[in-house]
């Protein structure tokens, strides 16, 4: 069973977190092997959650519609036996079934290889739309008692996705990402030019980006650039254009105050009643959302639920 976000934990003080730069293999057997690689090596590292690219367990050049439920449901239960045998949060972008259609998510299991959050990309680009129905609600999950949500690639535009999970306890962000761009335009998002520090600043969060890296196929290319990102928007790890690789690092949750969405939730008075009233439904949504993907996930068979 999916359980609810938790309020933080005071006695929770920092997490130590990972983000994966992936080069994606030709197959779900393949990227799977990738992921069991960098997880262990991350657990090594005394990471407790480890984050994975957007659509890691089968690449971004799938052909989406050739997708089996029943293969895909067994990829997703070895990322849940990986993270059971590792004892540590794995967060990884993956295609998943609910009812007859295919998401675009990001899946959470935790240190039990349970099934704790998935939240399904709500703003897809036109190559998602072709394959994927979007979102429709927003994340909010809990990793080891600390609060935490998710956007998924071209959601960074969107800050109204990170604010109101911020305003209800947020403390990270976390944001896989699968790049698919012109060589030029890949080259202009190389060295964290791409906005993300932004969301970490506006909201006094942690946000952590996991991306593929490298030619992508049918001349595309993806800029790499994984990174760590403190509360004040400054790199606290930054990785290259080229290389696979695995960065580690210890948060210190005191500095993920929150202060300026909190102070939203404040003034200006008009608005701020507003936002107040759209956290307990973003909440239910998070958990209509869950247990909808949760009955997916538990399921049996080739053919989606209906």
């Amino acid at each position: 069973m999916i359980r609810s976000p938790k309020v933080p934990n005071s006695e929770q003080k920092s997490l130590r977190v990972a983000a994966v730069q992936m080069i994606f293999a030709d197959s779900s057997a393949g990227n799977l092997e990738k992921i069991e690689h960098a997880a262990t090596k991350a657990a090594a590292a005394r990471a407790d959650a480890v984050l994975f690219p957007e659509c890691a367990t089968t690449g971004y050049a799938c052909d989406f519609g050739a997708l089996k439920p029943v293969a895909l449901r067994q990829t997703l239960r070895s990322v849940a036996a990986v993270a059971a045998r590792l004892r540590v949060n794995l967060l990884v972008g993956s295609p998943i079934f609910a009812g007859r259609k295919l998401y675009n998510a990001l899946v959470v299991f935790d240190r039990c290889g349970r099934l704790v959050h998935a939240y399904a990309k709500c703003q897809l680009v036109e190559a998602d739309r072709r394959w994927f129905t979007p979102g429709n609600g927003l994340s909010l999950f809990s990793l080891d008692g600390v609060p935490a949500t998710a956007v998924i690639c071209h959601e960074r535009r969107y800050p109204e996705l990170v604010r109101l999970p911020v305003m209800a306890g947020a403390q990270i962000a976390f944001h896989p990402n699968a790049g698919m761009d012109a060589l030029p335009v890949s080259r202009a998002k190389r060295r964290g030019r791409d906005g993300i520090p932004v969301r970490a600043f506006e909201n006094a969060v942690y946000y952590v980006f996991a991306n593929s890296v490298g030619p992508q196929g049918d001349g595309k290319w993806s800029a790499g650039d994984s990174k760590i990102v403190a509360p004040d928007g400054s790199f606290l790890q930054l990785a290259d254009n080229r290389r696979e690789g695995v960065l580690v690092e210890s948060l210190d949750l005191s500095r993920a105050t929150r202060k300026y969405a909190l102070d939203s939730l404040r003034h200006p008075r008009f608005l701020a009643s507003h936002w107040r009233r759209m956290i307990p439904e973003m909440r239910r949504r998070v958990r209509e959302t869950d247990l909808m993907f949760q009955r997916w996930f538990d399921s049996t068979g080739n053919a989606p639920v209906a």
